[in-house]
């Protein structure tokens, strides 16, 4: 089933810098004291990992699906150099997250399926729930990570249990709860650039039924990258923000048959959009430009970026009796944006690439994207059985509701920056579907599980040019567009428990995307709003859930293919720099998946990921629009009525690694008084990316390695914890995505961070 499985020589390397890693930290083990290991028979172990996969709490080793999880500390240290939710990516198998607008607008991928449009009502294949709620929008799905209990993320179709738009998998968050203890901590850091972060919360009784949280965080840095264009109208210094987030928790407790968790929660976001630089990568190269300085750009249109959003929900739980519990669970959510930028990257028509002859750009972009209307509703009752006989299964309802307006603004940067072009679409989507699942025990160790689900989705969509842009659209419109499908997804799937030990399982899934509407208009000519038809998902999984050496390590591992039939795509670029949506026929994808988590000796914990994802889309058919000019494009390309294109047959899926290993080490030396030393470091590595559904020289993102490095103190029982912190402690600098104007625009990862931070608990 899979190919192609030999690892060139920088997997090799990515993978000898891990195992080097955990080599020395095991040899500092040894070195060790003879008092740092503990009494004779108290060898350390792992708990039985419990998730909510299924929406109620199981073990991990039971559920017939490929899962990680990401634990409260791992959570922390990822997070210590200011980063935000796409840290998360190459951390766990599988999964890519990107962005072309900088924190403000993630894009997630899972085994490659994923949606590269960068439009603001665009769909994506990977779904995020937050506390239960569904976060449809992709503004919503930035919001910052802190104060969490844990990270689940749930690798192919899920949409029998979970939200809607889950054809890829979801990724799944859960905050942590108020409790009936005074608890609750603060921690504060400050590293290179001025970066800043403070997160901290207080927990506790509130009355003889009540209890409540309150958590809290903020980041900052400082501009970093230095304007070199003095007559600039933006900042001479870009690449800063400040942000802010608050979560306050309401929980009621005073009945054995009632429970109730009410939340809010608000995001507030200010700072640079994400900078794009002008002739990055060397003609005919992926390489950057000699003498690339990610600390200096030139440009000469305004950059900012603003976003508030707020939200609040409602999960409520009734036992109707010792064996059946309903829920409720109420959402609502709202994103208000506006992010500007230099588009073109450079200056006037023209780039200056490390002081040497001037290159030409063949037009000047500024544009910004605006959401200034926006909020959904979510409402899901679901009824849960708790049976002690063989027999258990889940019935429910979920509705979606979503109301949404976008502003697609254009700007003469040559005249000022006066406003020169305006389009808006409005989007009313609402969505409902009935879903239930059964399991049966057939014997003690042999499980079966079914999920059928009924979706109806409908669109209501207008476009209209309100402002025609130079070269562009005339004012026109609306243009109107219904969309009203309905879809029937299901699962099956069995677990045997092989050994006391080992668990195999497998799992078949269909999972469905409702029909996508794009209406960014300003360019095309004649205007028209693009549509792409529901696409319809088969997944095929098997594997393996095992605990090792004495329930000192566990392992997953799993196998899957999957065909898309459908598959919703974003074509951009080309002479007429227009972006489309369109659907390919078929696509496959094939891999495996490997999750480790082990203690080598009682003071170092290990956790290793690896995934394979080899994906390719297959349609002879179908053709886009590759640049109009700059690019080395590699595709077969062809002439239809006058229109350059290139056949994409064959490709595999933009911003879909091959390839991503993960490690992690900690190392502990116990000292007296509960005092403890440790050193963390935790390492990603991703392979090559394409950025385009057309494949080029330029446009292809280069293999990543990312490390982080953590070594710190803590006293009084681990109330207390001072560390020194590093994140991408190797300084790598890597284009991470382009922009396809025709001038070998792209965008390059976070900097190289260094601080100090301080934590106390109570």
């Amino acid at each position: 089933m899979l190919k192609h499985l030999r690892a060139p020589r920088s997997h090799a390397l990515a993978a000898a810098i891990g195992l080097t890693l955990v080599s020395a930290a095991a040899f500092a083990q040894d070195a060790a004291p003879a008092t740092a290991a503990p009494a004779e028979g108290e060898a350390k172990t792992l708990d039985a990992l419990m998730v909510t996969a299924q929406r109620k709490v199981e073990r991990a080793k039971d559920v017939p699906v490929a899962l990680t999880t990401v634990d409260r500390e791992k959570l922390h240290v990822l997070g210590s150099g200011g980063g935000d939710i796409r840290f998360l990516s190459g951390r766990l198998p599988s999964l890519n997250i990107e962005s072309s607008f900088g924190r403000a607008f993630p894009r997630f991928y899972i085994r490659g399926l994923g949606n590269t449009d960068f439009d603001l009502n665009a769909s994506q294949p990977v779904s995020l729930v937050y506390d239960d709620i569904v976060l449809e929008n992709p503004l919503l799905k930035g919001f910052p990570v802190f104060d969490l209990e844990n990270v689940e993320l749930l690798r192919g179709p899920q949409g029998t249990l979970f939200g809607r738009n889950t054809p890829a998998g979801v990724v799944k968050f859960e905050s942590a709860k108020p409790t009936r203890e005074l608890e609750g901590y603060g921690q504060v850091s400050y590293g290179t650039y001025g970066t800043t972060n403070f997160e901290g919360a207080v927990s506790g009784p509130l009355g003889a039924n009540w209890s409540g949280r309150a958590s809290a965080m903020f980041q900052r840095r400082d501009d970093w990258v230095d304007n070199t264009n003095l007559n600039a109208r933006t900042n001479q210094k870009l690449e800063g923000y400040d942000e802010s987030a608050l979560r306050l928790q309401l929980q009621y407790d005073g009945s054995d048959t009632f429970h109730a968790l009410f939340n809010v929660h608000a995001r507030r976001l200010n700072g640079t959009a994400r900078l794009f630089r002008a002739q990055l990568f060397k003609k005919g190269t992926n390489d950057l430009f000699d003498g690339f300085d990610e600390e200096k750009v030139g440009i000469d249109g305004r950059n900012f970026q603003h976003l508030k959003t707020f939200g609040a929900s409602a999960r409520l739980s009734w036992d109707l009796s010792n064996e059946l519990t309903l829920y409720s669970i109420t959402g609502y959510e709202t994103a208000d944006s506006l992010s500007r930028g230099d588009i073109d990257g450079g200056v006037g028509a023209m780039f200056l690439p490390g002081g040497s002859t001037p290159v030409g750009i063949p037009f000047t972009a500024e544009s910004a994207d605006g959401l200034p209307d926006h909020r959904q509703i979510t409402q899901e009752f679901r009824l849960e059985s708790n049976y002690s006989g063989p027999l258990n299964w889940q019935a429910g309802l979920f509705y979606f509701d979503e109301d949404i307006t976008v502003d697609s603004l254009n700007y003469d940067t040559l005249a000022g920056g006066v406003q020169a072009g305006h389009a808006q679409q409005k989007q009313r989507n609402k969505a409902w579907a009935a879903f239930g699942s059964l399991e049966y025990a057939v014997t003690d160790r042999f499980k079966l599980r079914g999920g059928l689900r009924y979706t109806q989705d409908k669109k209501d969509f207008s476009a209209s040019v309100l402002q025609s842009a130079p070269f562009g659209a005339p004012v026109s419109g609306p243009f109107k567009v219904t969309t009203d499908v309905d879809d029937v997804s299901w699962d099956i799937s069995g677990v045997f428990q092989a050994t006391d030990d080992i668990n195999l399982y497998a799992r078949v899934a269909k999972g469905f995307r409702a029909p996508s509407i794009q209406g960014r208009l300003l360019f095309q000519t004649p205007p028209q709003p693009s549509v792409a038809d529901a696409e319809k998902v088969i997944s095929y999984e098997a594997g393996l859930k095992a605990d090792l050496w004495d329930k000192r390590a566990r392992l997953g591992f799993a196998l899957f293919r999957y065909t898309v039939d459908n598959q919703q795509l974003n074509a951009v670029g080309g002479a007429l720099n227009q972006t489309i949506l369109v659907n390919a026929d078929k696509t496959l994808g094939q891999g495996f998946e490997i999750d480790l988590d082990a203690y080598l000796t009682d003071n170092l914990m290990v956790t290793f990921g690896a995934s394979y994802n080899d994906t390719e889309i297959q349609d002879k058919n179908l053709f886009v629009a590759p640049c109009g000019g700059g690019c080395t494009v590699t595709d077969p390309i062809v002439v239809r009525n006058g229109q350059t294109l290139a056949a994409i047959d064959g490709n595999s899926l933009p911003q879909a690694p091959k390839w991503v290993y993960n490690v992690t080490a900690r190392y502990s030396l116990p000292l007296a008084n509960g005092n403890e030393f440790y050193v963390y470091t935790d390492w990603a590595y991703r392979s090559e990316v394409n950025f385009f559904l057309y494949e080029s020289k330029e446009f292809r993102g280069k293999a990543l390695l990312e490390g982080g490095l953590r070594v710190g103190y803590q006293w009084d029982n681990g109330r207390y914890d001072v560390a020194l912190y590093g994140r991408n402690i190797l300084d790598e600098v890597r284009a991470v995505g382009g922009i396809d104007f025709n001038n070998l625009v792209g965008f390059v990862n976070d900097p190289r961070i260094v601080g100090v931070e301080f934590k106390a608990s109570f």
